[in-house]
């Protein structure tokens, strides 16, 4: 693509604001800023679009939403009158623009002749993917750039049954953006006059009733969470997001009377003007929590991204300081509790499944195979788990009671088919107040499964590679260890190498040749005599290649030696 003649072409654009035209003129003289904003679209995968806000082709403002929502349009219409009547869902979260670009994308939609149910105000994520079910619609649309940092917006889509695009429909759309003018090819309608003409309806308080109900259906052991109610407190952050509801009424309806929301942070701002990045991964986002956990004496702290699709905590440990849960850690302790639980309320399915992503711990196999479940890996990503939930429970093969990833997503229940930090938040704090009651905190309970299941360790490295350049490293990095493998590591030989691009597994001992079951994703794995496993993978949502560490050792010093020893090859990497 010539990123002059495109940008000259939407600086002539009459779809553009007198204030837009204006952000193109103040860049007309530095050809690198241009070529960043229109060198080419951004691309539309399975996760949909997530890009910096600003006005160009690759990033996020109201013509690409729109665009966007017309090549969306088209495949939902394909499916046919009943498709059309049966609508998209749509929902938003805190971020700046956010319900502008959620208002363009209804009002795309409308003027197809696309029946739309939109949310009147910003929801959690997972609301979304209930909505779509819950209404039975044909399609769904998110604005939400979720843990990202406020200079982001993002556009996810959904298919009936709840979860995000599968690939086929993400290449549909792709295709059809291919085909489609930004500008001419676009209709709308204006969104007043598509309320009255019956098109887009609005979803309030009776979708979250709806919602709710299921949410409260999960818990499994209201009596203990009561026995320690007058003493159990938590603090709760929404990161100024879409949890600043929901996830109190949850925690309230399962019986929590001491309840601390952080309250500069429960308000809403896309701006997150009281952290750098709204991301519970980041433990520095907590700092305002722990303050007034310290004040107010508590041992647990919850926080939800900005979206409320992600949840992280904090624990108080023996010190008394606080310290960070990692995603892995967090969903080891969920699974252990909830098949616990299970097993006590006499709720546990025979079959019982759980699910995790190829990058997440192999504790959490550890500890669903103890206890008689069966575990499989899918590929990163809510929409690869909802598809293989689907695929078990449609054969009777199996009941998938819990899936996660290391990124801190959890999703639980049958009512949503995506990442749910509002079931996730109740149960945790269900989690924690039985815990309470048997006389511990959590990080006494993480302590007592590392010494019951064994001592694993994880880490996540990120080896950031921004702008047009990033790309081309990304790609030649993963090219390179695709041609050039490492025999070793840190000075362990490299067992096996698996490229799930392929669904290839090499034993490096003899060369032979084998196939996963999995296949399809740029993906790479080395499989280490000592049992670690070193994965490598682009992100699919920011520019960054992630290596994963997921390692063991005889106690807690030898893991986290492993980690730190595996970690200097990464460090390699970035050279």
């Amino acid at each position: 693509m010539d990123f002059m003649k495109e940008f000259e072409k939407w600086l002539a654009s009459p779809a553009l604001s007198g204030e837009e035209r204006a952000e193109l003129e103040a860049i007309k003289n530095d050809p690198k800023e241009i070529e960043a904003r229109f060198y080419g679209p951004l691309e539309f995968g399975t996760a949909g679009l997530r890009g910096t806000m600003a006005v160009g082709l690759h990033n996020m403002n109201i013509h690409v939403i729109r665009w966007a929502t017309q090549g969306f349009a088209d495949v939902i219409a394909a499916e046919g009158q009943a498709g059309k009547d049966r609508g998209v869902a749509i929902c938003m979260d805190c971020r700046n623009h956010s319900m502008e670009f959620a208002r363009a994308a209804a009002e795309v939609c409308a003027a197809n002749g696309i029946h739309v149910r939109i949310f009147e105000s910003l929801r959690p994520t997972p609301e979304l993917s209930f909505a779509v079910r819950e209404y039975h619609c044909q399609a769904g649309i998110n604005v939400t750039a979720s843990h990202n940092p406020k200079e982001y917006n993002g556009y996810k889509v959904y298919w009936e049954d709840g979860a995000q695009l599968p690939p086929h429909h993400a290449d549909a759309i792709a295709k059809r953006l291919e085909e489609i003018d930004i500008f001419s090819d676009i209709k709308t309608m204006d969104y007043d006059e598509a309320v009255k003409a019956g098109l887009i309806e609005i979803m309030g308080e009776e979708t979250d009733a709806r919602f709710m109900a299921q949410v409260t259906a999960m818990i499994n052991d209201k009596a203990t969470v009561e026995k320690v109610a007058d003493t159990f407190k938590l603090v709760y952050t929404p990161f100024h997001g879409c949890g600043y509801k929901l996830v109190p009424q949850a925690l309230k309806a399962l019986g929590i009377k001491h309840l601390i929301c952080e309250p500069k942070q429960m308000v809403i701002d896309g701006d997150f003007p009281t952290v750098s990045s709204p991301n519970p991964e980041n433990p520095e986002g907590f700092y305002l929590a722990i303050d007034l956990a310290k004040e107010n004496d508590v041992d647990f702290i919850l926080g939800t991204d900005p979206d409320s699709d992600r949840v992280g905590i904090m624990i108080r440990d023996k010190a008394g300081e606080f310290r960070p849960v990692t995603g892995n850690q967090t969903g080891v302790l969920l699974l252990d509790y909830l098949i616990g639980a299970m097993k006590r309320a006499g709720t546990l399915p025979k079959n019982a499944v759980a699910l995790k992503t190829i990058v997440t711990t192999e504790m959490a196999r550890k500890v669903a195979e103890s206890n008689g479940l069966t575990c499989f890996d899918t590929f990163t990503g809510f929409k690869f788990m909802a598809e293989k939930k689907n695929a078990l429970e449609s054969t009777g093969e199996g009941k998938v009671i819990f899936s996660y990833e290391e990124s801190y997503g959890y999703m639980l229940g049958d009512y949503v088919r995506d990442k749910d930090a509002v079931t996730a938040s109740m149960l945790l704090t269900e989690m924690a107040a039985w815990y309470a009651d048997q006389g511990m905190t959590l990080f006494d309970a993480l302590e007592a499964l590392y010494e019951k299941y064994g001592y694993y360790a994880e880490k996540t490295f990120n080896l950031v590679m921004p702008g047009l350049d990033g790309l081309k490293d990304m790609a030649n990095l993963m090219k390179s260890l695709r041609e050039n493998p490492p025999a070793e590591i840190s000075g362990v030989k490299v067992a096996a190498r698996k490229d799930y691009q392929d669904g290839s597994v090499t034993d490096t001992a003899t060369g032979a040749q084998s196939c996963m079951e999995l296949s399809g994703s740029n993906v790479l794995r080395f499989e280490m005599a000592d049992g670690t496993s070193v994965i490598v993978r682009p992100s699919g949502t920011e520019p960054k290649i992630k290596v994963y560490i997921l390692t063991q050792g005889k106690d807690a010093a030898d893991a986290a030696a492993n980690v730190e020893k595996y970690g200097k090859w990464v460090d390699t990497l970035k050279k």
